[in-house]
């Protein structure tokens, strides 16, 4: 049984220790519906939550937390801090070995290294790479979450490392299954881009050299959130399924009336 969703006010909560911390609530749908507040929220990794950060989020009422962190993110950042009756799900949603020498070359590599792999838009363009990929190759983790959704795991909070690319996504896909405007999608998306609520870049040398304008100008599309990354996961939807419908029913094998128990738990009454 879902436990009582508490009325959270629609204002913004600034926690020490999670980054980009948001609930989702308030978004129009297509048919003049809205997200409800208090059902499903997004951040960055509970790793590093103060005691302050843990009583928000316990209170909070949350059924189930989602972490599509793996365990290179574990190793980097440590394991959520556990909350008291919270079911916590881990789903990874890459790969461990996945860009392994990638993002050690972001953390350690010099400038010239830097240069060679994320100069002339070759960031971006990994970013789009991803997006699509996941879109691709990650329709069962996406109908597991769906699924969970529906069934019993609101009030939910959803999160990676940065809150902004596998989270956004996982955050993206259900607000389609119940209908959230596209262009509502992509602000609440694009907020993750705001200066407090970005990833803090860490590199092995975190000096003025090591962190100089041009290495942070290089490094600025892998932690930035960019219009062109969600449309690249919605160009991909319909590249291969042609509509969201054919998208949600056939790639994630949700039913309609799976979808309607997702508007059930996630909208307001309306």
């Amino acid at each position: 049984m879902t436990q009582p969703v508490p009325q959270v006010p629609p204002t913004e909560t600034t926690l020490s220790g999670v980054r980009n911390f948001r609930d989702v609530g308030g978004l129009p749908t297509v048919d003049g519906r809205r997200t409800a507040f208090g059902r499903l929220y997004r951040s960055g990794h509970l790793a590093h939550a103060t005691a302050e950060d843990a009583a928000f989020l316990g209170g909070l009422g949350l059924h189930t937390v989602f972490d599509f962190r793996h365990s290179a993110d574990h190793r980097l950042d440590g394991y959520d801090i556990e909350l008291d009756g919270v079911r916590q799900v881990s789903i990874p949603l890459s790969d461990p070995a996945d860009g392994a020498e990638f993002w050690r070359l972001v953390r350690d590599g010099n400038i010239e290294q830097l240069r060679s792999v994320l100069a002339n838009g070759q960031g971006a363009e990994r970013m789009i790479r991803m997006y699509r990929s996941t879109i691709e190759d990650r329709t069962a983790e996406h109908s597991r979450i769906l699924h969970a959704l529906a069934e019993d795991s609101v009030p939910a909070l959803m999160h990676c490392a940065a809150g902004k690319d596998r989270a956004g996504l996982s955050i993206a896909v259900t607000l389609l299954a119940v209908g959230v405007e596209r262009e509502a999608i992509e602000a609440d998306y694009l907020k993750s881009d705001d200066p407090h609520r970005r990833y803090k870049v860490r590199r092995s040398d975190m000096s003025e050299t090591g962190m100089s304008p041009e290495v942070m100008e290089l490094l600025d599309p892998l932690f930035g959130a960019e219009p062109a990354y969600l449309a690249a996961a919605f160009a991909t939807i319909e590249e291969r399924w042609g509509t969201t419908d054919a998208y949600l029913e056939e790639g994630l094998k949700v039913s309609p009336a799976t979808r309607e128990r997702l508007r059930r738990r996630l909208l307001d009454e309306g």
